[in-house]
């Protein structure tokens, strides 16, 4: 049994049955067992199931929200946006349903009639974190079961109820639990059930969204067994301010790009590099919008900020202020940290020596490093070895787009938040924060195989 704590109350909020490892595999071999009936179904009436699974979370938008604030702590905004968003991806990918049927003609060669298609890859391992756990469940399932696959979805024990909901939608949707089924392990059995999984013949593709640790520990697997992997690790996303910047912009998109759900979110805004003529500017219109943001209980309407998913990863990130502050940076405000609940802290004068430059922070702490030029601007923000979203602010465009094609990460904004998703769009990073893509029609490349198929014509008889 999965029981969920609070990070707001302390108290259980969930109990949920966990899995083990015979269950597990059996599960494999009946998403195997569904495989030929589910591929062979047609591509349009694939998409249908997944545009019922998207209405039925119109219609249960206030049960999921509900329940997605009470296990992460997650305010409403955030709550609410992981269903709606979820629902759009549903239907973003099953629109896609036209582009599986599609052969390439390749030309012809002495007679020879050849032909591309991509046809299902069979049973696909997904696991998702907690921090946005519809979207990220959602993201690792469409997909793969549009392309034909079978899927199992590997859940967060930090959000047991959410995923076990989601798993009755997917089959009220009219999905069979064989060809969608959502499991949950105890967090001790997690690695050997996952190992196994990886390991077992069935399973032909893995995707998995969460810390770079445990994506290297996925890869390394999928290599050993020769399987590809799709992996969305983690991120420390720079936002870059030029001189030239609109301030006021760049200061609400900083906000709401370190602060919205307590920064956990991959593409977070990390660390602000700004230009040292407005830098005094922008971190006094930054600190006047910190100062306003309301901490506390997650479902009450007012609150911005909640507590973090747990009181372990509130004293990390306790030791990662008290370590840059002690290295010289300037504490301008926040800071203070009462059992989960971490204040939104703002800290300008961070420099290359302190761990909040180089490690994922994952939470509500924005660093603040100035910069004499672009060049050093570049080079700041290139110097992490994460790569998943960035941003660019000036009202400059060509400066904008020149300087923006120079930043390594696999999304870049000009003067928009980091934080950013569109279904339509290939979602995905470079370094230690991935490699693939989720999204738009370029997800459909993940979960399929490309085959190469030729004909000839025989001499009638």
């Amino acid at each position: 049994m999965i029981e969920r704590v609070s990070p707001t109350s302390g108290e259980v909020v969930s109990r949920e049955e966990a899995h083990d490892l015979n269950a597990c595999l059996r599960f494999a071999a009946q998403a195997a067992s569904a495989f030929p009936d589910w591929s062979a179904m047609g591509a349009s009436e694939r998409a249908q199931l997944l545009i019922n699974a998207a209405d039925l979370l119109d219609d249960r938008i206030d049960m999921f929200s509900a329940t997605i604030v009470a296990e992460i702590a997650a305010p409403k905004e955030w709550a609410r946006h992981n269903v709606t968003f979820a629902a759009e991806i549903l239907r973003e990918v099953a629109s896609y349903h036209d582009t599986l049927d599609t052969v390439e003609m390749i030309p012809d060669r002495n007679g020879v009639i050849s032909r591309a298609m991509r046809t299902p890859c069979g049973v696909v391992l997904g696991i998702a974190p907690w921090n946005a756990p519809l979207v990220l469940a959602v993201r690792a399932i469409a997909a793969p079961l549009l392309c034909g696959n079978t899927v199992l979805l590997k859940g967060n024990e930090f959000a047991p109820r959410t995923f076990r909901l989601f798993g009755e939608l997917l089959r009220d949707a009219g999905i069979p639990s064989n060809v969608a089924r959502v499991f949950l392990n105890a967090a001790k059995d997690s690695e050997p059930i996952v190992d196994a999984l990886i390991a077992s013949p069935v399973v032909r593709r893995v995707n998995f969204t969460g810390s770079t640790r445990v994506g290297r520990r996925v890869a390394e697997l999928c290599a050993k067994h020769l399987k590809r992997p799709l992996l969305e690790l983690g991120g420390q996303a720079t936002m870059l301010v030029l001189e030239d910047a609109d301030l006021d912009r760049a200061a609400k998109a900083a906000l709401r790009g370190a602060f919205l759900n307590q920064g956990q979110i991959c593409m977070s805004t990390e660390r602000l590099v700004v230009a040292e003529a407005v830098a005094d500017k922008l971190v006094a219109r930054i600190e006047a919008g910190r100062k306003q943001l309301k901490l506390g209980d997650p479902a009450a309407m007012e609150t911005d900020v909640g507590p973090v998913v747990s009181t372990a990863a509130a004293e990390r990130l306790s030791g990662l202020i008290s370590d840059a502050v002690s290295k010289g940076a300037r504490l301008v405000g926040g800071g203070g940290i009462r059992d989960a609940f971490v204040e939104p802290t703002l800290l300008d004068h961070v420099e290359p020596e302190m761990r909040v430059f180089h490690e994922e922070v994952f939470g509500p702490i924005l660093s603040v490093t100035r910069v004499a030029n672009d060049l050093e601007a570049i080079t700041v923000a290139n110097d992490s070895e994460y790569g998943l979203a960035s941003a660019v602010f000036s009202n400059d465009p060509a400066r904008a787009e020149r300087i923006a094609q120079q930043i390594h990460s696999g999304i870049c904004h000009i003067n928009r938040a980091t934080v950013d998703d569109n279904p339509h769009a290939p979602f995905g990073g470079v370094k230690l924060s991935g490699y693939g893509r989720f999204g738009g029609r370029w997800a459909l490349n993940e979960f399929t195989e490309l085959r190469w198929v030729t004909s000839v014509a025989l001499p009638d008889d």
